[in-house]
């Protein structure tokens, strides 16, 4: 089967204060997805699953049929707070999903084959794509997947720290990510790391990033499932109201036991998003120069 794009449009941006995956950001009415949306269908990529919630249902897909539904076969899944396995229930109290982890496998009715995983509000360029749709179509199987990362310099909000998990490779294959809530640039340039107590970690600027860009074979599925029962376990313990599920967690661990290799592809290609409102004007300022220029069509799904 063609490898599918599976993109986790479910989150609200809590620091950005609304639906910032619908924000537009062009005069023609895009918003950031629509470009991921085009650098992936140049790629190859013909198949796209939205992951969203219920409560912007009917204006999400009128946006993507009007858009990019003109070219791709689309599937929608939901991500629920009450979509838990067997022998779990939703805990008193607990109002948001459970995190990336489960946002992937709110899609596990509808993955059939090799499979990329983006979020909607990042920009990633065209670079990411190519290589991730090249690794799914002559390299990903049971045991070996990729990711693309990014220079956490070229990560970075102006107007507000970022979190990031910082990868560490070994002859171009990953060894474990680092998850930094609290990463931005001082007055001085340097990058850093902002710990619960104050102090700061300086890190490289050319560390690389996971920024979500994940390539799979079919069977990381059923790893994602075992993975969310042995998550729940801890997080039921421990904190039930706000504990999460990272995409990352069972993938760190079949690193640590040696089940499967990840492949770590990278871009030269600058990333931006729109964290924080403040952060939306420079955005808009950037998608304008990139059609200006011709690296975008005016219409992208004329």
């Amino acid at each position: 089967m063609e490898p599918i794009l599976v993109i986790m449009a479910a989150g609200m941006g809590s620091r950005y204060g609304g639906n910032k995956q619908l924000d537009k950001i062009t005069e023609q009415g895009d918003i950031i997805m629509d470009f991921s949306l085009y650098d992936a269908y140049q790629a190859g990529f013909r198949r796209v699953c939205f992951i969203i919630k219920h409560d912007f249902e009917d204006v999400f897909k009128e946006h993507i049929k009007n858009g990019a539904g003109r070219k791709y076969e689309v599937y929608y899944a939901f991500q629920e707070v009450s979509d838990l396995p067997e022998g779990f229930s939703l805990p008193e109290g607990r109002t948001k999903p459970w995190g990336t982890g489960q946002a992937v496998l709110s899609a596990r009715n509808i993955i059939d084959a090799p499979f990329a995983v983006i979020n909607a509000d990042d920009y990633y360029g065209k670079e990411g794509f190519k290589k991730i749709y090249e690794f799914l179509t002559t390299k990903a199987d049971a045991s070996h997947n990729c990711m693309v990362g990014f220079e956490v310099e070229k990560t970075l909000s102006e107007n507000g720290t970022v979190s990031r998990g910082i990868c560490q490779a070994k002859d171009g294959m990953l060894t474990d990510i680092v998850e930094h809530l609290k990463v931005g640039r001082e007055p001085d340039g340097t990058v850093t790391d902002t710990k619960e107590d104050g102090s700061k970690e300086v890190i490289s600027p050319d560390s690389p990033v996971s920024m979500n860009l994940w390539g799979f074979g079919l069977e990381y599925m059923e790893v994602l499932k075992a993975g969310f029962v042995k998550a729940l376990e801890k997080i039921m313990a421990e904190n039930p109201v706000k504990g999460e599920y990272y995409i990352q967690t069972p993938i760190n661990q079949q690193i640590a036991d040696g089940s499967a290799t990840y492949e770590v592809l990278t871009s030269s290609d600058k990333w931006f998003g729109v964290t924080y409102k403040e952060d939306k004007p420079e955005v808009v300022a950037k998608f304008a120069s990139l059609k200006a220029d011709g690296t975008y069509p005016m219409d992208l799904w004329k």
